[in-house]
């Protein structure tokens, strides 16, 4: 069976994240979006857990099922320089044994701990309890691994599980590193709210035997990701080389002549995933090993919506539009992949053409960097609404 999964998210006890990301309103809004297995997220703080067992159902091997979605016990560490890992949980008495084993002053403070093991000494921990692990959005510039390592190996002294992508870099970017061969890759929303636009605005397309810890170890290990799903990467806020104060892209070559500092507004720069990706790579072009699935770029619905009528994401009319397509559609997913063009544009050609321009790959982008997102426009959405003054609306703007 294929699973649509989105295995990083966070909950409210994280830091900088809706008091509404709970169970009860992530499931229903994951079966909106179309997701079957969805990570909890914060799996070592003692009272997310408490919650996640009083509002689910455990139906066995790791997943704790609420009304029609499924959960699998997940956690982010920041660990020795500040570098993310993403880890995957296969119970409850786990996930309450390494959170006692972890070395961390916040972990009862914040779903994602802190701590100063190193990657090696995490990995060694989690290896001992059957879980799985890999780098959180391996390239950016503050948490990701490859920040301060050229290599993986020299970041966990083993090979991990998994590499998680990030919304700065797709498949392409990834595979010029050579080592990268050996490794599956994960696409996740690192959703911080339960909206639809950012729950599993990022996910994966993994064949699975059935809805289980043990099926979703097997698919990892051997390879039965048959899709990974996310933004183009260039609209990632940390694409490209550029100023974290004024948001001006900058040449990196300049950047480092000037100590990183913006010579515009003296602020920050920060070097972009485009340019790291550039200073460990093999190749100039993707190498793809034989089992490596595509990469789709897409958006979430309601941002594109938002974008063609240049309305806010959470308004009445892009979320009543959105509704309307969902109720005719089915998921989210379904109608940005699968539903045909025309229907949806029986519907509205506006939003038509929107998710045209998707899978077509014509929408143009302005890359994004320094914490900023790109900028997107639609040319056939343009052409068509014929105005004299046309907004160029950024991700910023969907909150």
């Amino acid at each position: 069976m294929l699973i649509n999964t989105d295995l990083h998210v966070h909950s409210c006890f994280s830091m900088a994240t809706s008091k509404d990301m709970l169970i009860e309103n992530m499931a229903p809004k994951a079966k909106e979006k179309g997701l079957n297995l969805v990570g909890t997220g914060d799996a070592f703080h003692p009272k997310w857990l408490e919650m996640i067992e009083e509002n689910t159902e455990y139906i066995g091997d790791g997943i704790y099922s609420y009304g029609d979605c499924d959960f699998i016990l997940t956690v982010e560490v920041e660990a020795e320089k500040k570098i993310h890992h993403l880890i995957i949980l296969p119970n409850m008495d786990t996930a309450r044994e390494l959170s006692d084993k972890l070395v961390s002053k916040n972990k009862y403070s914040d779903g994602r701990p802190r701590t100063k093991m190193s990657g090696s000494e995490i990995f060694d921990m989690v290896r001992d309890y059957d879980c799985l692990i890999g780098p959180a959005h391996a390239f950016t510039p503050w948490t990701g691994m490859y920040k301060s390592y050229d290599s993986i190996y020299d970041c966990y002294g083993g090979k991990v599980d998994f590499v998680e992508l990030g919304l700065s870099a797709d498949t392409d970017m990834a595979d010029t590193v050579k080592e990268l061969k050996d490794f599956p890759f994960l696409s996740n929303s690192d959703a911080h709210s339960p909206w639809p636009h950012r729950l599993g605005r990022e996910f994966n397309q993994i064949e699975m035997k059935d809805i289980s810890y043990s099926s979703l170890k097997y698919a990892i290990k051997h390879n039965r990701i048959k899709a990974n799903y996310g933004l183009v990467p260039n609209l990632g806020k940390y694409h490209m080389t550029a100023c974290t104060n004024c948001h001006s892209l900058v040449d990196p070559l300049i950047a480092k002549e000037n100590n990183m500092k913006c010579l515009d507004c003296g602020g920050r720069v920060k070097k972009g995933v485009d340019y790291r990706i550039s200073e460990i790579n093999d190749y100039d072009s993707p190498h793809h090993p034989d089992f490596r699935p595509p990469y789709v770029h897409l958006m979430p619905l309601a941002e594109i919506i938002s974008k063609v009528y240049d309305k806010g994401v959470t308004t009445k009319t892009v979320q009543g539009k959105w509704e309307n397509l969902i109720n005719k559609f089915g998921p989210e997913i379904e109608v940005l992949i699968n539903t045909p063009i025309e229907d949806i544009e029986e519907v509205d050609s506006k939003i038509s053409n929107g998710i045209l321009s998707f899978r077509n790959g014509t929408v143009h982008i302005t890359p994004g960097g320094g914490g900023k997102y790109g900028e997107i426009s639609f040319d056939k959405v343009e052409k068509q609404e014929n105005t004299d003054s046309k907004r160029i609306v950024t991700l910023d703007n969907f909150g």
